[in-house]
């Protein structure tokens, strides 16, 4: 045996460096396992690389519009080799900082492949051969990777998962993506951005299933009007070379469609990173592949616990981070100061989406009275300027308290702004109360305001709507 920590967290992602870094800060002896780049997929394979992706083709795309503000940018073009370049400089900027954190923090790092033993000790094994560490608690954060459909033509080497589509080296001439999930739509914003034939094949009967129906509808919208084409209830039978591209036939409306493209993009979800995570006689409590745990979020064997994409819920780098704040805490005798049950969502598409609460769905099928209050952002004046299109804010209130029970946005800064609603909702706020405070104008924010008067019928600006 090594040595002894009183916390080894497996896994340095979103969720596991946080819980190290606040147990640490909370005085306990703490080391962390990590056999690739900390900061996890969020920070070298998912989030950020993918967000810088969206964010240079938002660039290019503004550019390739400026005339409808006046400005005329002759023979506008993009450097793919370049916008990798400022893809993993950004991302290794932050896994420098990670480092520091952690280093600032006292925190021990150990790169390896970390294994949880029967005895509650921890193995890692790297080129140094394999090392043993004795444990007070140990934390599971070992996270996810992309799931592929057990269908034909899956291996081929045109399939890709996110993994391998951030790694080209040129953008796609041609793509088609399976599943029109908040990874799906992300993609396709910015390769159809970029000037890539994209197309969407979703089994389910719309985009972005689990968010507000009218956001989907909305997002389908403006997808295809940037030449997205779109097939939703459809059923992916296989995939096959063609001469030297790959075809996607898929059943939609019991039709036979067949989708050729450069390369084929497997977008339908990730499950949990287990592999070689238990030793001979680990034998956790596991549902559909996923680690069980109790609202302690500890697991069946005492004084281990797991967090983020291992367990059942929203695969969120913020979740993750926030259910390690809150096993950290509890390891150092804290109360939690952190709600697990308030998660925003959001989808960095162009205008953004962002959600966390109740959607009218939800209400309705729990039997919850609610008002709601909408504003359609083509009336305000941030809105205006920057000439966003489709875009609305609702909120939704109890209908006799006016407590605010959830919120809904499609605009720009929606990712952003969504917080004031997850601040609201946590401290049980009515629409009254979140409207005390003035909003700068001309502002995106200004949006809220009109939404929340909407709910309680004093709104002054938004534009006429019909009697709930």
């Amino acid at each position: 045996m090594e040595q002894r920590f009183d916390l080894i967290v497996i896994g340095a992602g979103p969720g596991g460096y946080v819980a190290a870094i606040k147990a640490a800060k909370a005085g306990l002896q703490v080391a962390v396992v990590e056999e690739d780049a900390v900061g996890g997929t969020c920070l070298n394979r998912g989030c950020i690389p993918a967000k810088a992706l969206i964010h240079a083709s938002s660039l290019y795309r503004q550019a390739l519009d400026g005339e409808k503000y006046g400005i005329l940018a002759k023979e506008v073009s993009y450097d793919y080799a370049k916008v990798l370049t400022y893809k993993e400089e950004t991302t290794e900027r932050l896994c420098r900082g990670v480092e520091q954190l952690l280093k600032g923090n006292k925190v021990t790092l150990l790169y390896g492949k970390g294994r949880l033993e029967i005895d509650r000790t921890v193995t890692v094994t790297s080129e140094e051969g394999i090392r043993t560490f004795e444990a007070g608690n140990v934390i599971l954060a070992a996270g996810s990777k992309p799931m592929l459909l057990p269908l034909p033509g899956m291996d081929l080497k045109g399939v890709l998962t996110s993994n391998e589509l951030l790694r080209l080296k040129e953008a796609p001439m041609s793509l088609t993506i399976i599943g029109g999930g908040v990874i799906s739509v992300e993609f396709a914003t910015a390769f159809a951005s970029l000037g890539t034939r994209v197309t969407i094949v979703e089994a389910m009967p719309r985009l972005v299933p689990g968010m507000d129906k009218e956001i989907s509808q909305n997002l389908k919208m403006i997808l295809k009007k940037r030449g997205v084409d779109i097939h939703t209830s459809a059923t992916v039978q296989e995939i096959v070379e063609k001469d030297g591209l790959y075809a996607c036939r898929f059943l939609e409306k019991e039709k036979e469609t067949e989708v050729v493209a450069q390369y084929v993009l497997c977008a339908v979800g990730r499950r949990p990173n287990t592999d070689g995570l238990f030793g001979d006689g680990v034998s956790l409590l596991m549902e559909r592949g996923r680690i069980v745990v109790d609202e302690r979020m500890q697991t069946s064997m005492d004084g281990v616990y797991a967090i983020g994409d291992l367990v059942k819920g929203m695969q969120l780098a913020h979740l993750a981070s926030a259910q390690g704040i809150f096993v950290a805490e509890e390891l150092s005798g804290k109360t939690p100061t952190v709600r697990l049950d308030i998660v925003p969502g959001c989808v960095y598409t162009d205008p953004e989406i962002a959600s966390v609460g109740m959607t009218e769905e939800d209400a309705n099928e729990s039997g919850i009275e609610i008002k709601t209050g909408k504003f359609i952002m083509g009336a305000n004046g941030k809105s205006l300027i920057t000439k966003e299109e489709r875009g609305f804010i609702k909120v939704i209130v109890d209908a006799g308290s006016e407590v605010i029970l959830g919120a809904q946005m499609m605009c720009a800064r929606a990712t952003d702004m969504i917080g004031e609603f997850g601040t609201a909702i946590a401290n049980k706020m009515t629409a009254g109360q979140l409207l005390i405070a003035m909003r700068a104008h001309p502002t995106y924010n200004e949006g809220v305001a009109e939404a929340l008067e909407d709910a309680t019928g004093e709104a002054v600006h938004a534009m006429p709507r019909k009697k709930r």
